[in-house]
């Protein structure tokens, strides 16, 4: 046995499925080593679109995602959908082929310092050094990438050592993980604050999602009568037909639900990582109270300084502060009036009938044909402004935000992903025609893997988030740089062997993804979407009153 197929054993012993990436020289121990597993391995057509899939996968299961590249290029591919699992805490493990350790000394072909180089993008990367420590790598690996908070851990593995013989075998896997629990004090304090509260509201992140905290999070909001704010990448923790969910927050400018936070006397953040959503966008002077609840301590902020922190495993906490906080008959009934607005915007768009058609109404109509757990991957650009504030969720998971990196191009390879992790379930790639230009070459990837999911791309002929921005910044007329051709879409699918339409009507485009989701072949959108209704929006978030 050679050190790449000890690697690959500690692979399989860690319940890895998929490796995504790319073959090259310096990891030719590896491919091999791999071609004898059980583990499959993803051809994909770019080490982004490999790191994607991966950081999603992650996302997914709560399993780190593995990743593959050679050395030089092919490593620094790797870098920004490495960088996107750790910022939006993903679990992911990205494996680098190297030079051997007799070159490191001198210039050489294709040689980075990669331990250096993904340093600031990882939580903790290493190189193997010596065959005999594959096994404590591997598993430090896998336990730190999924260590709460989850995120991306990096192995970087020289040729030579890679062909070294090598005995032993992968470490024990303890997967009885103890739970943390949070100090009684902390948990009368809270109950205490929450009790006392007058406008309590909560604002719920990824962190409970997490923590598979879902149920215990609308229990706890339905028992005490407190309306629930999502972030982007909250959505989905309580259904949102709830009659306390007040959707998401989380858009630059001011919306509906900055009302509720405007007027409220106590913030209860359940898993929220301020990397979402900064505490200065709704707390600027620091004066709102806030009960942290989360696995983690509080991160420091000048805008979030928590009276109470209550640190542990979230749904015990929050079945704990139940039992002793008091809040009958103590609504928030302004936070719960707001509702009626917020469902009334979203339902003015249900039977608009422009074209090009408004982003509000193609979300409308996507929501409407998609189950409640079928599962939507946003790329980033103006679409996903739209879909944090009009694509709303039954259950967590079913529609992945990047809001913490937030890297454009991660749509089609995350929707790759998810239909490996759920080939039973419709799954949408919904992408500017920006995003969709950094990583189609991947759908050739899903048609060869076998993963049907429909692309579709809102169409406006520009970085339309970027345009929306400077005309905010410089006023309306005032942009630059920001526009630029497109293929045509539709060949450009058939091209590929898959499935395209366009939307020629606002009529259209319920049968269009009907029709598409229904293909046993990837299928592509064109959708031309009409991007007046960003600065429509801005303009009506200004005159927004929030009076009680």
């Amino acid at each position: 046995m050679n050190t790449a197929e000890l690697l690959v054993k500690c692979l399989e012993n860690e319940g890895v499925e998929y490796v995504f990436g790319l073959p090259g020289e310096e990891n030719l121990h590896v491919l091999e080593a791999l071609r004898h597993s059980s583990i499959k391995f993803i051809t994909t057509r770019h080490e982004q679109g490999a790191a994607f899939m991966a950081d999603v996968y992650g996302r997914l299961t709560g399993k780190a995602g593995v990743c593959l590249s050679t050395l030089g290029p092919g490593a620094t591919n790797l870098m920004t959908g490495v960088a996107d699992a750790n910022l939006d805490g993903a679990p992911l493990v990205a494996i680098t082929g190297q030079v051997g350790t007799d070159r490191m000394h001198i210039e050489s072909h294709q040689y980075l310092d990669l331990v250096a180089m993904f340093a600031p993008v990882t939580k903790w990367n290493k190189q193997i050094v010596r065959p005999s420590i594959t096994p404590e790598v591997v598993r430090k690996a896998f336990k730190r990438s999924q260590t709460e908070k989850p995120g991306a851990v990096h192995i970087d593995l020289p040729e030579n050592i890679a062909a070294m013989p090598v005995e032993g075998k992968p470490l024990h896997k303890d997967n009885n993980i103890e739970k943390t629990y949070a100090s009684f004090a902390s948990i009368r304090a809270a109950a205490a604050a929450i009790s006392q509260a007058v406008n309590p509201l909560i604002l719920v992140g990824n962190g409970a999602i997490r923590a598979n905290a879902s149920d215990a999070v609308t229990q706890f909001a339905t028992q005490m009568n407190i309306p629930v704010a999502n972030t982007f990448m909250g959505k989905g923790v309580i259904p949102y037909t709830h009659p306390l969910a007040l959707w998401s927050v989380g858009l630059q400018q001011r919306d509906f639900i900055t009302c509720g936070f405007d007027n409220t006397d106590l913030v209860i953040a359940i898993g929220y990582d301020l990397i979402e959503f900064s505490p200065k966008k709704w707390n600027p002077e620091g004066k709102i109270p806030i009960v942290h609840i989360g696995a983690d301590g509080a991160e420091i902020d000048s805008s979030y300084i928590p009276k109470v922190q209550v640190i542990g495993d979230i749904s015990d906490s929050l079945v704990e502060i139940l039992k002793v906080a008091d809040r009958q008959g103590k609504p928030n009934p302004y936070a719960i009036s707001l509702r009626g607005n917020i469902r009334a915007d979203y339902e003015q768009y249900a039977n608009d009938d422009g074209y090009p058609i408004k982003p509000q109404k193609l979300i409308y109509d996507l929501r409407q044909v998609m189950g409640p757990d079928d599962i939507v991957i946003s790329d980033v650009g103006a679409h996903k402004m739209w879909m944090a504030r009009h694509y709303h969720c039954h259950s967590p998971n079913t529609c992945i935000i990047s809001n913490g990196f937030a890297a454009m191009g991660i749509a089609i390879p995350g929707a790759l992903a998810a239909k490996l992790v759920y080939p039973n379930r419709k799954v949408v790639a919904a992408t500017g025609d920006g995003g969709f230009m950094m990583n189609c070459q991947e759908l050739e990837t899903a048609l060869r893997v076998g993963t049907p999911f429909v692309t579709l791309i809102f169409n406006d002929g520009g970085y339309g988030l970027i345009e929306w921005k400077q005309e905010n910044h410089f006023g309306k007329g005032h942009s630059s740089f920001v526009h630029f051709g497109n293929p045509d879409f539709v060949k450009l699918a058939e091209s590929m062997g898959l499935k395209g339409y366009r939307v020629e009507s606002a009529l259209d485009l319920i049968p269009v993804l009907k029709e598409a989701l229904a293909q046993d072949v990837p299928a592509v959108i064109d959708c031309p979407v009409d991007y007046r209704e960003n600065s429509r929006f801005t303009q009506k978030a200004g005159e927004l009153n929030c009076s009680v």
